[in-house]
């Protein structure tokens, strides 16, 4: 055969082989829409990600107090979190695990809850001062949002797009407490009283829905939540059997991250009250937790009893992180 022929029947059998391959990989076309658009399912981890689900230690025991508690992500991707080697003050963590104190509080004020408002500025619960403060993460002022004699302690926080807060607010010592709402203006509303132990709170992903648990009673409640800032509705959507409750967090998809106090798990509970995993921790006493990261699957976590901040990955993103990128 001659060098012509066996050139001309290598091009032909390559050209077989591509028409092959685009066969194989072509499908059927599509015209993009917005339901194709988005995607239908949580993105899955690469093989070479951490793990998800897996905590580590991020700060080392004892860099916080036994009052650790409140983180949030702020635009510069590190992490806040409440009583820094003392009380009444606010630490900074930057994603690599350095630590360093960021602010102190004026006298008389103790943070607990912290979370960020659509201008980028830090709002603290002051449960010792009866106020929500706000800290400019830039000047590092720090100034009364909201003043309420008529609180116990407000403990935690959470927030909408529109910038009303909603804060819980324990009585330990009577085993009672009080669900408020913030303005953005700073004006306080009592939205329910003769509750169990106020703790944890946060608002779903579409806004329709504000969750409160009871630390003591062991219960989480969700109300509907209307435009205007009002609830109704109130529902149980979880009776648990043993341990405490603290702090909790929504991701995108509509589940709560909630800390089991004295169990030393993260409790992920689907929007329906179903029970989906739990994230077993190194230390016992999670107080809180929060979601950042590049992609906001990075969520941390306040241990008061190691006084520090572990840290683990997840499938999803957080609400909060979600919320801060538009």
């Amino acid at each position: 055969m001659s060098q012509r022929h066996k050139r001309l029947r290598l091009v032909a059998l390559l050209s077989a082989l591509l028409l092959v391959r685009l066969a194989c990989c072509a499908g059927p076309a599509v015209t993009p829409t917005e339901e194709t658009l988005m995607p239908t399912t949580t993105p899955q981890p690469s093989p070479t990600e951490e793990p998800l689900y897996k905590s580590r230690v991020l700060t080392p025991p004892g860099s916080f107090t036994s009052g650790a508690e409140g983180p949030a992500v702020g635009p510069d991707g590190a992490l806040y979190a409440v009583n820094y080697a003392r009380q009444g003050t606010i630490g900074r963590v930057m994603p690599d695990g350095e630590h360093s104190l960021f602010v102190t509080l004026p006298k008389g004020s103790t943070g607990n809850g912290l979370v960020l408002d659509s201008h980028g500025d830090l709002l603290v619960a002051d449960y010792t001062g009866h106020n929500v403060l706000r800290l400019n993460l830039s000047t590092r002022e720090v100034a009364v949002h909201a003043h309420e004699p008529r609180m116990n302690q407000p403990n935690d926080v959470c927030i909408t797009a529109n910038d009303i807060v909603y804060a819980s607010d324990p009585n330990w010592g009577a085993g009672t407490g009080q669900l408020w709402r913030i303005t953005p203006d700073g004006v306080t509303t009592l939205l329910e009283g003769d509750m169990g132990t106020t703790n944890g709170i946060e608002v779903s992903p579409d806004e329709a829905h504000l969750y409160v648990n009871e630390s003591l009673q062991l219960r989480i409640w969700r109300y509907d939540l209307s435009p205007e800032g009002e609830v109704s509705n109130k529902q149980l959507l979880v009776q648990f059997p043993d341990h405490n409750l603290d702090g909790m967090r929504c991701d995108v998809d509509g589940n709560l991250y909630v800390t089991r106090h004295g169990k030393g798990v993260i409790a992920i509970i689907s929007p329906a009250g179903e029970l989906l995993r739990e994230i077993p921790l190194h230390g016992k006493l999670c107080s809180n937790l929060a979601f950042g990261g590049p992609d906001g699957r990075t969520c941390y976590v306040t241990l008061q009893d190691t006084g520090n901040v572990e840290v683990f990955r997840t499938a999803a993103p957080g609400r909060a992180w979600a919320l801060a990128q538009r």
